[in-house]
């Protein structure tokens, strides 16, 4: 699919779901042309396309008698299972991938902070914000990867877009995998670099973009995720260290689904392959995974650290401090993941025993390489919003993921593989998943 038609609101109403309903089903006003004066509907929202697309997938999934999987609300903590309106279903929703966000150990860890500190610290670091707890978490973060320090951002998106917003400008050039998370997209357009994305995991075709475009600009950044999030495929390091030192060029590397995943203690993609984590020369990470909190880590070399704690706009100098109860429970799980290896080793087991079991039925898994991340690709959207309803029914919770996030044809179920799933619930996911996709075959034009 041509990426430039993704921001084509037109043909991402069309492609949407599917759906067989005309755009007529959704009374929304066409925005008049500016150029002829009338300006009347310029401050109604609901001329918005985003909104315009909401309301044909929200009216064309009541047409078609299909509940909405966006926003159900669970009770409890979310473990191998979760609570939604009352009924356990079984969670593949969740990337609480260690199993800790409900640990007594780091619940009691959240609960003492929050006592000491109170429920926020009211201020951004730099002047009244900073606590103990903040850099005991950046010592410990720091101590495990083994980088020289290491800055935490009060949110994992923004940790990307900060970093890259503001240390990269019109001068420099960001090469990133076509694949990349949207943050790290978004962090480098407002950076004001040139921005040229490879094909994914191409890595003979980023050497080329290199060398044909290296000498042009001052600094050059290649960015990569460690296990890529949809596809739950993982970069190959070495061969990425090898092309950012043959053209001088930095290395970032967003490991928020390698992190307490890859590596035999869960330190990431270069432990994974046996190299220092210092090869990669920004690392970033997220709190809200494996480590049961909220937020995210930059990790590097001193100067890298100091420049982002005191001058980067949106993680320190202008937004509030880490929460104290979710810098604790961070602490908490980093601790754990330490002091309990088995439980990266379980992980790993139960991702590559789901993702055998889901091809030993037939289902297309894409680029799974047995990580907690296990795509199960059906190849359009309605397809997927069809199977999803249907484990739904069945006791099952996987969410689909559609267009535009993934091309049309790449439309498919996301499951979140953790080391609180047990055999059993396992075998009872891919059996139901396979059944539930014969199923919508028989029904579906395809």
């Amino acid at each position: 699919m041509n990426p430039l038609l993704k921001n084509d609101a037109r043909t991402r109403a069309r492609a949407l779901l599917h759906l067989h309903t005309a755009a007529s089903a959704v009374a929304t006003p066409v925005f008049a042309d500016s150029a002829n004066g009338d300006l009347t509907q310029s401050t109604d929202f609901k001329v918005f396309s985003g909104y315009q697309d909401l309301c044909r997938q929200r009216d064309g999934m009541a047409m078609l008698g299909l509940r909405n999987p966006y926003f159900s609300v669970h009770e409890g903590t979310q473990r191998g299972t979760v609570q939604v309106e009352e009924h356990t279903y079984s969670s593949f929703s969740s990337y609480n991938y260690l199993d800790l966000a409900s640990h007594p150990t780091v619940i009691e860890s959240a609960v003492t902070a929050l006592r000491r500190y109170g429920a926020t610290v009211s201020a951004s670091r730099v002047v009244s914000g900073e606590i103990t707890l903040h850099r005991q978490l950046e010592r410990a973060m720091s101590e495990f990867l083994g980088m020289e320090d290491a800055v935490a951002f009060v949110s994992g998106y923004a940790t990307n877009v900060s970093t890259l917003g503001y240390l990269f400008g019109p001068r420099d050039i960001i090469l990133h995998d076509a694949l990349i998370h949207n943050s790290a997209i978004t962090g480098a357009k407002l950076s004001g670099a040139r921005r040229m994305p490879y094909p994914h995991n191409d890595y003979a075709a980023l050497d080329r973009i290199l060398a044909e475009n290296r000498k042009q600009y001052r600094r050059a950044v290649i960015v990569t995720e460690g296990v890529f999030s949809m596809d739950g495929d993982i970069a190959h390091l070495p061969e990425l260290v090898a092309i950012k030192q043959r053209h001088h060029a930095l290395l970032m590397v967003d490991e928020a689904h390698s992190l307490g995943v890859l590596g035999k203690t869960g330190a990431g993609l270069a432990e994974h392959f046996g190299l220092p984590t210092k090869v990669i020369d920004i690392w970033m990470g997220t709190l809200s995974k494996s480590l049961s909190s909220c937020g995210g880590v930059i990790a590097g070399s001193q100067s890298l650290i100091d420049n982002l704690r005191m001058n980067a706009p949106g993680g320190i100098l202008y937004s509030v401090g880490l929460s104290p109860a979710n810098t604790a429970a961070a602490i908490s799980a980093l601790a754990l993941l330490r002091a309990e290896p088995h439980r990266v080793t379980r992980l790993r087991h139960n991702s590559r025993y789901f993702m055998e079991q889901t091809r030993a039925h037939g289902l297309n898994t894409g680029l799974a390489e047995g990580t907690p991340v296990v795509p199960v690709i059906l190849g359009n959207s309605l397809s997927s919003l069809r199977v999803s309803d249907r484990l739904f029914q069945q006791g099952i919770q996987v969410h689909p993921i559609l267009y535009p996030a993934v091309s049309e044809e790449a439309a498919r179920l996301r499951f979140f593989i953790t080391s609180g799933h047990d055999e059993p619930q396992l075998d009872h996911a891919a059996q139901a998943t396979a059944e539930a996709v014969a199923w919508a075959g028989g029904k579906v034009a395809r």
